[in-house]
């Protein structure tokens, strides 16, 4: 039995390494990687794939950025040629990215059963090019597999049949236990920014709905240069986030008031989450690897699909807007309403994914 996994971006390399890993012990189904290229600086995709031993993709589509319809339609383009001469019984997608909505809707068309690894995460925000991408990549696969009870939900409040969906715990979980004690032990980007635990800041800016509007960036660099005049902020610089702050005139406030680094690792970077005082992102994976590490993280958006930590008061929403009443809040870092909860699984996520691909594939 063969599946195609398609990936593209930072979280979903992430996610792909465990699975795969967990596909490579079982042996019983044969797995090929597809890189759509949506990613494709050093830093945000090939590093992933030597931190967690992937083997390199045997196809790259080296799409690169874009405008979405374009992006999307050249990954279509590209995936449906794959998908004909691989004749995969199964395509595997992550996530909520272009990738993951080209993998979906190139399997449809080509009548190739379907399994999204995330199924059921909710914003509510159909202004999000995310939103669209997974409502899409639900609608059309054949197996949902949901990370939390909260997704499961809501696809049966879709109307999605019992049958197809899975509950599974996170992968990012298995990812985050697989690899925190390898960045305790290697990582020296701590020592490389001469930084101490528990002594800065983490933040993260990459959506279009921040990156793509003035007003909210400049209130998330201002909100940030405020904390910084406290603690240090590390801010990771991801390539659309930089071009922003040039277009707007921001880049020099925040070159002057943050420490401003280029794409980590997923090493480094799971040992900036593990040692932040806190973390301030707009990042859906971000926030939740913070909330494995025990480090508390600010959401830079006015919702998020993992509402379960801000139930738990792990995440706080902050919607960029008042820069002042924003640095209040992340400065206050209220553990009064933290509670302790397990809402991802046990930490074998990739494990029950495999064993459910297996049975339905008849491995």
């Amino acid at each position: 039995m063969k599946i195609c996994s398609v990936i593209g971006a930072r979280p979903q390399f992430v996610k792909a390494g465990a699975v795969s890993r967990a596909l490579k012990q079982d042996g019983r189904i044969e797995e090929v990687l597809i890189h759509t290229g949506q990613h494709y600086d050093f830093n945000m995709s090939e590093v992933f794939f030597r931190e967690f031993d992937l083997a390199a993709p045997r196809h790259n589509l080296g799409v690169g950025s874009g405008r979405h319809g374009a992006q999307t339609g050249k990954m279509l383009e590209g995936l449906e040629e794959v998908f004909l001469s691989e004749r995969p019984d199964l395509v595997l997608v992550y996530g909520d990215t272009n990738s993951t909505l080209a993998g979906a809707l190139a399997a449809a068309k080509l009548h190739v059963p379907i399994a999204h690894v995330e199924a059921g995460l909710r914003s509510f925000n159909r202004a999000m090019p995310e939103e669209i991408n997974r409502i899409v990549a639900d609608g059309v696969s054949d197996v949902l597999f949901a990370p939390t009870d909260v997704a499961a939900a809501q696809l049966r409040r879709e109307g999605h049949p019992e049958e197809r969906i899975v509950w599974t715990g996170d992968v990012m979980y298995d990812a985050a236990l697989m690899t925190a004690d390898v960045a305790r032990s290697r990582s020296r980007v701590l020592d490389a920014l001469g930084l101490q635990d528990g002594g800065y800041y983490l933040a993260t800016v990459h959506r279009a709905e921040n990156t793509d509007d003035v007003r909210r960036l400049a209130s998330i660099v201002e909100s940030l240069a405020t904390v910084a005049e406290t603690h240090p902020v590390v801010l990771p610089l991801h390539p659309r986030t930089r071009a922003a702050l040039e277009r707007s005139g921001l880049l020099a406030r925040a070159e002057q008031a943050l420490r401003l680094v280029e794409p980590v690792g997923f090493v480094d970077m799971v040992r900036l989450e593990m040692g932040a005082l806190a973390v301030a992102s707009d990042s859906g994976g971000v926030q939740k690897e913070a909330f494995f590490y025990g480090v508390p993280c600010f959401v830079l958006r006015d919702e998020t699909e993992w509402v379960e930590l801000v139930d738990a008061g792990w995440n706080t929403l902050v919607p960029p807007g008042d820069a002042a009443a924003m640095a209040t809040v992340m400065l206050a870092r209220d553990a009064s309403r933290r509670r302790e909860v397990r809402p991802y699984g046990d930490g074998n996520a990739s494990g029950v994914i495999v064993a459910e691909l297996a049975r339905r594939l008849g491995a």
